[in-house]
């Protein structure tokens, strides 16, 4: 079972979230020939203190 951990700033809407992991599952399905049922998402939403960027 494929299991994709995403990391995410907070602030991202449940659709927008939905439709990534959509995107996620197809390929993973495409590269992986795993049936659907086997693919999972995992989102984890960090606040933007507890992250740095120099960019």
């Amino acid at each position: 079972m494929p299991y994709v951990h995403i990391e995410l700033i907070e602030g991202r809407s449940q659709e927008q979230k939905d439709a990534l992991a959509k995107d996620i599952i197809e390929s993973v399905i495409k590269h992986t020939g795993v049936p659907r049922k086997h693919v999972h998402v995992i989102f984890q939403d960090m606040k933007p203190e507890n992250h740095y960027s120099e960019d």
